[in-house]
């Protein structure tokens, strides 16, 4: 099975964007297969990215204090 670890959003110049590591595991072992691999795409989904809108205005809220 395959476990985010991180992920980040951030706008850049094609739009929102998702980038994020995982590890993978072996579901009958817990044995870790791979670990800190990275992945990132496009948000487009307009949920997700209504979701993420609202996570970035929740930090810039943040550091109004």
């Amino acid at each position: 099975m395959k476990i985010v670890t991180s992920a980040t959003v951030f706008r850049d110049a094609l739009g929102m964007r998702l980038s994020y590591t995982f590890s993978e595991v072996d579901e009958e072992t817990g044995k870790i297969i791979s670990d800190n691999n990275r992945a990132n795409r496009m948000i487009t989904d307009s949920d997700a990215q209504n979701a993420a809108e609202a996570v970035l205005a929740y930090a810039a809220e943040s550091l109004e204090g």
